[in-house]
């Protein structure tokens, strides 16, 4: 009897073990389940509260579907146009009546204007909070209430595309910033560039536009002033700001290549715009004018620019009529 009763005994501590060792087994399978399905919620959590996709604000060429115009090099610019300075023979074109923004390339026709004003380059002027950017709200190395000279303000707003130094040039105009915009356009129409109209000085408004035609007529006019030439093709400078000196570097790479004689150059971007460049430029035996607007990609126009040179010289007699009448 005894016997039977440890038996009996042992048989219910061992059922009673599996049950608790069964519900501990349970209980740690669930919440292994639970960790594991937090787990799964947090990364999903991280997935949709991941940054949106912002697209691309397409430019006006892209808008007008120029990049569609096929050419013989696979330009990247939806417009090019190459010119023989001293015969005016046409040697590439691509869309050259297309009319659009024009970006930094303003600044052209804001320095000319300045030169041919007769003001004094010596004359200091003083940047103020009329000058801060509320276009595209760029931002500046040339505080609110540094002065400098007009001629280095002309520098920097060529070399460097200073567009606060652009504005305050425009806005030291006798009769201000109105009468500066005025002698612009005013200037255009002399030249005959019936494509182009400008209503500020810097190039950030993307209602300053014109078309490669025109730009080769103001490229023409401009590099036959030797300080443009000059301050547009000058590499880097250095510019005393209060107490300290710093370094300004040109927008253009090209100016470094060994390969480029450039005599004049402008470079420009805001985004209805595009990558622009003109320049004048000594090629294949000839003084070339070369254009190129609304290129797509961060150093397209460099490479629009490269590719045209060693198409020009390997065939220095050759024209195409790639162009889109608009």
């Amino acid at each position: 009897m005894k016997t039977f009763f440890t038996v009996a005994l042992l048989s219910l501590s061992l059922l009673s073990f599996q049950g608790t060792a069964e519900a501990a087994a349970t209980s740690s399978k669930s919440k292994a389940s639970t960790t594991q399905t937090r787990k799964v919620k947090s990364v999903v959590l991280r997935k949709v509260a991941a940054a949106p996709l912002i697209r691309a604000v397409p430019t006006f060429g892209q808008v007008a579907g120029l990049h569609d115009v096929d050419d013989p090099l696979d330009l990247k610019s939806s417009v090019a146009y190459v010119l023989d300075q001293n015969t005016n023979e046409v040697l590439f074109s691509k869309n050259p009546q297309a009319v659009l923004p024009i970006a930094s390339i303003t600044k052209l026709m804001t320095a000319l204007v300045v030169v041919e004003s007769g003001l004094s380059l010596d004359e200091k002027l003083t940047v103020t909070d009329e000058d801060i950017d509320t276009e595209k709200f760029t931002r500046s190395r040339l505080a609110v209430g540094t002065t400098l000279t007009r001629g280095e303000m002309l520098h920097l707003a060529l070399m460097a595309s200073e567009n606060r130094a652009a504005h305050a040039l425009g806005r030291h105009y006798p009769g201000g910033l109105s009468a500066f915009v005025a002698a612009m356009n005013a200037k255009a129409l002399s030249l005959g560039m019936a494509d182009t109209h400008y209503v500020e000085p810097t190039g950030l408004s993307s209602r300053n536009q014109s078309s490669a035609k025109d730009l080769a007529a103001l490229v023409n006019v401009t590099s036959q002033v030797p300080l443009l030439r000059d301050l547009s093709t000058s590499r880097e400078a250095r510019v005393a700001l209060g107490k300290r000196l710093v370094q300004f570097r040109s927008t253009n790479g090209l100016l470094s290549n060994p390969l480029w004689d450039i005599g004049l150059q402008k470079t420009g971007f805001i985004n209805e715009a595009g990558k622009c460049v003109v320049m004048q430029a000594r090629m294949a035996g000839r003084q070339l004018i070369m254009v190129f607007l609304d290129s797509s990609g961060k150093a397209s126009r460099i490479a629009d620019a490269e590719r045209m040179r060693k198409w020009l010289a390997e065939r220095p007699s050759e024209a195409t009529t790639a162009s889109a009448k608009l």
